[in-house]
């Protein structure tokens, strides 16, 4: 007898092997992957000092429940476990209802099926079925999907009937506080990553265009132009469109932004109004997914803010400075991240 696990059963019983702090539970899964590799009935038990009839039940009682069975804590051979039809139903459960542990599963699986798991046996049991345990997203409240796709199709006939020289360009303002965030990494079992905080009120207003690369042959990919301002209002507008025009002395402009305040504000609309090639192209409402320019600013989140300490509020306008003085550095990064491959939010 040998190799009747697959690859991923044996994965999956290594894993709960490692996680296990039972002796009978991990004798258990050795037997069998003692069994799986070619050792004998007699091999394997003198190697786990058990008689040869309790490895025969092991393997007996393995066909029977099969890796399920095997890692569960409160493991018997008489347990029952859901069928192949009630795990369909409990995906479909899961799928219109979140719950926030393990434990809260398992309450709601004994007293719907009358089966009792373990905590591990359903964290297994949960990954199987396609389930991993992440943080839930926030959106608006008020999204309109229809108007999302009407934005997606608007934005490629744009794009499809640009004359050379015309861009497209997204515009946003980002305020970041001179607070840093706490994020998730690999840390070694047992111990603790402190990082220093503190709680600074004061922010850095940045206002920025992004206009994407000409296609995937273009190998300076997305230009960026920032503005570091005392507050984001519409003169601050006005001054980013003349550094846009600037930057682009021929051609259309086409500005993507959203529906702030100060965008739609009268001394705005005049000045665009005045130019014969600034074209303002607004947002459907509560629409971040379609700002291309939303994942430059978490990206400028990740690297500058995320576990890293400014004792003073210079230090950390400095490092957002240099953030964006040297940010060819992040060329690689940034061109697969900054494409017009827009995410539908469902509302």
């Amino acid at each position: 007898m040998k190799n009747f696990l697959t690859a991923q059963e044996v994965v999956i019983l290594r894993e709960a092997h490692y996680d296990s702090r039972f002796r009978k539970r991990a004798d258990r899964i050795k037997a069998i992957l003692f069994l799986n590799q070619g050792f004998s009935f007699e091999q394997t038990a003198k190697l786990l000092m058990l008689d040869e009839g309790t490895i025969r039940r092991y393997l007996k009682e393995f066909k029977q429940g099969g890796v399920d069975l095997l890692v569960e804590d409160n493991y018997s051979g008489s347990e029952s476990f859901l069928t192949t039809v009630e795990q369909q139903q409990l995906t479909l459960y899961l799928k219109a209802t979140t719950y926030h542990t393990v434990k809260q599963v398992v309450v709601f699986v004994e007293g719907k099926y009358g089966k009792k798991y373990s905590i591990e046996g359903m964290t297994h049991l949960l990954h199987k079925l396609g389930f991993v345990y992440k943080k839930t997203k926030i959106i608006p409240g008020k999204l309109d999907m229809a108007k999302q796709e009407q934005f997606k199709k608007d934005y490629q006939t744009l794009k499809e009937n640009l004359n050379p020289g015309d861009k497209i360009y997204f515009l946003d303002a980002s305020h970041p506080h001179h607070n840093n965030k706490s994020s998730y990494g690999w840390i070694p079992k047992g111990e603790e990553r402190w990082i220093k905080t503190n709680t600074g009120r004061k922010r850095v207003n940045i206002n920025g265009v992004l206009t994407l690369g000409n296609g995937e042959n273009d190998l300076n990919g997305p230009t960026i132009i920032t503005r570091l301002e005392e507050t984001i209002n519409a003169d601050a507008m006005i001054l980013m469109v003349k550094n846009i025009e600037d930057h682009q002395p021929e051609g259309e402009i086409y500005l993507i932004l959203d529906n702030a305040r100060y965008n739609h504000a009268k001394k705005v609309k005049s000045y665009v109004k005045r130019s014969d090639r600034v074209h303002l192209v607004f947002l459907p409402s509560y629409s971040p997914n379609l700002n291309i320019i939303e994942r430059l600013w978490l990206f400028l989140h990740q690297k500058i803010l995320y576990d890293h300490y400014y004792e003073t509020f210079p230090e950390f306008k400095t490092a957002v400075i240099n953030f964006f003085q040297n940010i060819d550095i992040y060329k690689k990064e940034l061109k697969t991240r900054l494409t017009d491959s827009f995410q539908i939010i469902p509302a």
